[in-house]
């Protein structure tokens, strides 16, 4: 089966990112990347590297695959393009959200990287790293900052995951 993603590309059901894991983070910004994203990265991209950066309307991190990158560059153009007349500046605030900020952090054979520390410090993750999937995305939460967000089912997931590691 396949799904319509961003700029129109076609993905598969076993390129979507889909699940979610709560990994612990050291001192020293190493977190594990759940075996759920590396498989996704590596069905949709030669590279064990995963893009990182800040998401434009929420304090968690959004990530994806190299290729992915260019589906949203694409997907940009098409809107700037439609934007151009009423307003020429509305690009560059979405072009330096989705790459101004974006970072490639590769992950060793073991599947850890070391985090950013800007990303890191925006997205306010201390020890525990909170993954969800999001079909073409993945997004990275604090999950405490979860259990603050607006959205019920984040906060249920991230209540779920924080009691099923024994966190309160």
């Amino acid at each position: 089966m396949c799904f319509l993603g961003v700029a129109g590309r076609v993905l598969e059901r076993e390129h979507l990112f889909r699940g979610s894991a709560l990994n612990a983070m050291d001192a020293k910004g190493r977190l594990s990347v759940p075996s759920f994203i590396r498989q996704k990265i590596e069905r949709r991209s030669d590279e064990k590297v995963l893009v990182l950066g800040l998401h434009d309307s929420l304090p968690c991190i959004v990530g994806y695959d190299t290729n992915y990158s260019g589906e949203l560059w694409a997907e940009s153009e098409r809107k700037r393009l439609a934007e151009e007349e009423r307003d020429p500046f509305a690009h560059l605030a979405r072009e330096i959200g989705s790459f101004g900020s974006a970072m490639d952090v590769p992950y060793d054979p073991s599947g850890r990287i070391i985090m950013p520390g800007r990303l890191k410090k925006r997205a306010e993750i201390d020890e525990l790293a909170m993954f969800v999937g999001m079909g073409g995305t993945f997004i990275i939460w604090n999950p405490h900052k979860a259990l603050e967000s607006g959205v019920p089912q984040l906060r249920d997931l991230a209540a779920d995951l924080l009691e099923e590691r024994g966190v309160a």
